[in-house]
């Protein structure tokens, strides 16, 4: 099984994006909704929730993880990669290709958690791939409640949404990295804020596609999680009521959904 873990609900646009395209790889998802947002917690904080998380997905029998939390990415991958054997892929590394990609002028802008915009790992991993890009970032920390609030359409959301993103309008960045997997459920409140010009990286649909080619090039990888026969899960370790409302919603579906301690 594929394990994907976030601080929410936001970690299911990943494990959307992946469940389309990636079919036949059966998913187990852990949303940690119950110490959400990570992104104002303390960066040892977030990586031992991550290490909690990882064991968790492990003995459901995962054999990958995906880092679906940018906040946990950025803070706690390395120490991640070096404690558990089983591969692990970030949400990070896929939206920066990306974005080094289409930039047409070198100005890219992130918005993420303050623990993801404060680690600088965007930063840098944009610089490597891309040295002379001009990089903005803005720290969004209430975007993040307000989507698990599912207050996706309020008058109060759309204002905060443009307080945020005007300082990166007014950098004319041509490129807009959503450096939380959050945001792609205010998509449509971003776009037309950023502006019509502004490339948007999704980096649930990025992760999905690097899996993707990851899982068509190692053999051995696809034949250990190619099981179309076992059924997807869905745990998380709280339940306030706006979730399920929500994962139905970013699914199009009725998920069913597991409490469990982590």
């Amino acid at each position: 099984m594929i394990g994907i873990f976030d601080s929410g609900v936001g970690g299911m646009t990943v494990a959307r994006a992946i469940e389309t395209l990636c079919p036949g790889y059966p998913l187990v998802y852990l949303g940690d909704i119950a110490r959400s947002p990570y992104g104002s917690k303390s960066p040892a904080m977030i990586a031992e929730y991550s290490r909690r998380n990882t064991e968790f997905l492990l003995t459901q029998g995962a054999k990958l993880i995906v880092i679906a939390c940018n906040s946990a990415a950025s803070t706690a991958s390395s120490m991640l990669r070096q404690e558990y054997s089983p591969p692990i892929v970030d949400v990070i590394a896929p939206a920066v290709q990306k974005a080094a990609k289409v930039s047409r002028s070198g100005k890219i802008g992130i918005i993420g958690t303050r623990a993801t915009i404060n680690s600088g790992l965007y930063e840098q991993r944009i610089h490597e791939a891309f040295p002379k890009a001009q990089v903005h970032s803005q720290a969004c920390p209430l975007l993040v409640p307000l989507v698990e609030e599912g207050w996706l359409a309020r008058r109060e959301t759309k204002m905060i949404t443009k307080e945020y993103i005007r300082p990166l309008r007014n950098k004319q960045i041509d490129t807009l990295i959503l450096g939380c997997t959050h945001y792609p459920l205010l998509k449509k409140i971003i776009a037309p804020r950023i502006g019509r010009k502004v490339e948007i990286i999704d980096s649930s649909v990025e992760v999905a596609l690097h899996l993707r080619g990851l899982l068509a090039v190692n053999k051995d990888l696809h034949q250990e999680l190619f099981a179309p026969e076992v059924t997807n899960r869905f745990f998380v370790s709280d339940l306030p009521a706006p979730v399920h409302s929500l994962a139905n919603t970013i699914f199009g579906r009725t998920v069913h959904l597991e409490k469990t301690d982590v």
